[in-house]
């Protein structure tokens, strides 16, 4: 049988993923999974045409590992690109879960943000102003908050749901955070603590700390030294200094396998493991954070 199959003979090897012989099943899998992305439409429109909840189940199945390998080769083509943009490596991440979620509807609503934000905000105010100002806009203006009733939540590391609840945990709040600062022109930058993601105000010398967990407080590098010495751990340059957009959906990954791990979805908890294997290296120095 060649590779290619007009759309009658596509429904037809579809249909036969309702078979009671568990071989034929494999056989007619192991086809369908080499024809490629061009049959997941019509494995999509046999689905919501099907009544019989064995084919529908085998048909999600296979349209998820079509995605899921898709995903995989975004997210390392993201990986291998000139600038690693965050707010894309988020979306890919949120894919996961809601593989129709389009990249433009995030970037939109990060974009309002930055408007709502933009109309308050004062270039010519030194910076621990203009932070004052993106803590009244962000968390007085717009409403978003620490998750703390549901901090292991799994929406805590998807973008879109972050911004449609205007609710997170730190990395997720501190990534919007970061987003519509670096759109102002600030030097914020993400810094990866142990058990806890901050940001950083860097420019020169001239340097602080936020916790936007905390509604934007605002910290020195004695607060981290107190912090480090509470948890028994010896300071380290990458807990003071910036870290890449890279570090930073690795982290997020991280996140979610532990979400997933608590919900108790070993499945999917092995696929983002698979997910944080393909960006990841020897050489990450944050693996054990």
């Amino acid at each position: 049988m060649e590779n290619s199959l007009n759309v009658n003979e596509m429904k037809a090897l579809v249909s036969l993923l309702g078979d009671t012989d568990m071989e034929v099943v494999a056989l007619v899998e192991q086809k369908i999974i080499s024809l490629g992305d061009p049959i997941i439409p019509v494995l999509e429109q046999e689905w919501e045409q099907s009544f019989d909840p064995i084919s529908q189940k085998r048909i999600e199945e296979i349209i998820h590992n079509f995605q899921f390998e898709n995903l995989k080769k975004r997210l390392i083509s993201w990986k291998n690109s000139e600038n690693q943009e965050l707010l894309e490596g988020l979306w890919l991440i949120a894919t996961y879960q809601y593989p129709d979620l389009e990249f433009t509807k995030i970037k939109d609503l990060v974009q309002q943000i930055y408007y709502e934000t933009w109309l308050e905000f004062k270039p010519e105010a030194v910076p621990l102003d203009q932070i004052k100002i993106l803590n009244s806009v962000i968390f007085n203006k717009l409403k978003f908050s620490p998750n703390t009733k549901n901090f292991h939540s799994i929406g805590n590391s998807m973008v879109n749901i972050v911004l449609e609840s205007k609710k997170g945990n730190p990395i997720s709040l501190c990534c919007l955070y970061m987003l519509v600062a670096q759109r102002m022109k600030l030097p914020i930058y993400g810094v990866n603590l142990p058990n806890l993601f901050i940001l950083t105000y860097k420019q020169g010398r001239h340097q602080f700390y936020i916790n936007v967990f905390n509604k934007g407080l605002v910290f020195s590098k004695q607060d981290i030294d107190n912090y480090l010495k509470n948890l028994k751990l010896k300071p380290n340059e990458i807990f003071y200094q910036p870290c890449s957009n890279l570090d930073i959906v690795r982290r997020v990954l991280r996140n979610l396998i532990v979400s997933f791990e608590k919900s108790g979805q070993e499945e999917k908890e092995q696929e983002i493991r698979l997910l944080l294997e393909v960006i990841s290296d020897e050489t990450d120095p944050y693996a054990s954070i």
